[in-house]
């Protein structure tokens, strides 16, 4: 069983509490995902985050082919970091760490993603060839994003 890992770090010019007010705002999600990924909320964004909150959306990541994603916030300390892991979706295991920490001048945002992909051998070759550069064309999406709207460190 292969466990891969992506791991992110950005800084941005901005307070804990901006930070802390877009990221844990689950409605955010679509303006730093790319376009073409067709990221449609279904459902569980309609408070302020908490642990336990079900988020169900729809995302096309490859091929045009739309695939439901669930996942749930399973920890939350406010203005330190939350987890969401993948309930249903394309991925055996999906635990995502988000992390903010106060720095000079900012904050420091870091993203842990520790994942799975079904099909045993067929995905770990599918791996460097599609789900890895996707991941990391995705959360290089992000990163523009951020700093378009908050500016670059």
């Amino acid at each position: 069983m292969k466990i891969y890992r992506l791991h992110k770090k950005q800084n941005l010019p901005i307070s804990m509490d901006t930070a802390w007010d877009f990221l844990s705002d689950p409605r955010n999600l679509k303006t730093i995902t790319p376009d073409y990924m067709g990221f449609h909320i279904l459902s569980g964004a309609d408070r302020p985050m908490y642990a336990g909150q079900i988020i169900q959306y729809i995302v096309t990541p490859v091929l045009g082919i739309k695939t439901k994603w669930v996942t749930e916030i399973t920890h939350v300390v406010p203005k330190q970091y939350f987890v969401d892991e993948q309930r249903f979706g394309p991925y055996s295991l999906w635990h995502h760490k988000h992390f903010i920490k106060p720095i000079e001048g900012g904050v420091e945002m870091e993203d842990i993603v520790d994942y799975k992909l079904p099909m045993g051998v067929l995905g770990q070759l599918a791996h460097p060839v599609l789900v890895k550069p996707k991941l990391e064309e995705i959360f290089n999406y992000r990163t523009e994003k951020l700093e378009e709207l908050f500016g670059r460190y």
